[in-house]
C-alpha cells in the first residue's frame, strides 16, 4: 500500500511540475502574453511656431485688396509689417511685466505708423489705419439696390 501512495505522489509531482512547464511554454496561447514593459503612445507633434512672414502673408491678402496697392507699396507694407510683427514676437518670448510689454507694444505700433506714413500716399496711409483698427478684416461696403417702381 505504500508503494500505492508513493507511485501515486510521484505522479502527482511529475504530473505538476509537467504542466507548470507547458504553461510556460504556452501560456496565453500563441505568443501573447503581457508585457510587463508599458507601451508608451507617441506624442502629437508639437505645432510649429508661427512666424512674423506667416502672419503677414495672413494679412497681405486682404491689405492689398482693400488699399489697392501697386507693387511698390505692397513691398513697403509687407517689409514694414514683418519687421515689426517679428519684434512683437520678440516681445512675447521676452515675457515682461504686463505694463512694461503694453508700453513696448504702444512704442512699436508708433514707429510703425510712421514708416507707413512715410511710404504710403497720404490717402492710402488713412485707409490703411482704417483697416487696422478693424484687426485687417475688410469692410464690404453694402451697395443699395434701387427698386424699381411698376406702373
Amino acid at each position: 500500500m505504500k508503494k500505492a501512495q508513493l507511485l501515486t505522489t510521484i505522479f502527482l509531482l511529475i504530473a505538476l511540475v509537467g504542466i507548470q512547464t507547458v504553461s510556460a511554454q504556452f501560456g496565453n496561447r500563441f505568443g501573447r502574453q503581457r508585457s510587463t514593459v508599458p507601451q508608451s503612445q507617441t506624442p502629437p507633434p508639437e505645432p510649429e511656431p508661427i512666424t512674423a512672414e506667416g502672419v503677414v502673408n495672413e494679412q497681405m491678402p486682404s491689405i492689398i485688396e482693400t488699399l489697392e496697392l501697386n507693387a511698390f507699396e505692397e513691398a513697403v507694407v509687407r517689409t514694414t509689417l514683418t519687421k515689426y510683427v517679428q519684434k512683437k514676437l520678440e516681445l512675447q518670448i521676452l515675457q515682461l511685466e504686463p505694463q512694461k510689454m503694453k508700453e513696448e507694444y504702444e512704442k512699436l505700433g508708433k514707429l510703425q505708423n510712421e514708416e507707413m506714413k512715410a511710404g504710403l500716399p497720404p490717402d492710402k496711409y488713412e485707409a490703411y489705419l482704417e483697416l487696422e483698427k478693424n484687426r485687417f478684416k475688410p469692410t464690404k461696403k453694402k451697395k443699395k439696390k434701387k427698386k424699381k417702381n411698376k406702373e
